[in-house]
């Protein structure tokens, strides 16, 4: 019987201990994912991500979501790839370009 009640007890522990949050990784396309997206303090059409690879290579780029252009123009994660992530961040940031 008291083998029952802590059997019991350990479930509702377990039940009732914090679970931590199990989080998306990110906007991806392709093999190339970003995330921390932020908007420019500064200009609010401009937006900061981090962008990574499958490879492992990271960088951070800043997009101007009027024109498209990626901050710095050349690294290590394919820019293809970047460039659709960014226009989709921009997209979904209500900053796409209206051309």
């Amino acid at each position: 019987m008291l083998a029952l009640v802590l059997g019991g007890l350990l479930q509702l522990a377990t039940l009732l201990a914090p679970v931590p949050a199990l989080a998306a990784p990110g906007l991806c396309v392709g093999p190339v994912c970003a995330d921390e997206i932020t908007r420019s303090a500064k200009h609010h059409w401009q937006l900061r991500l981090r962008v990574d690879d499958q490879r492992g290579h990271r960088e951070r780029l800043v997009v101007d979501c009027r024109d498209g252009h990626l901050s710095p123009e050349s690294g290590t994660v394919e820019r293809g790839y970047a460039a659709a992530v960014a226009r989709r961040a921009c997209r979904l940031a209500g900053e796409g370009s209206q051309g």
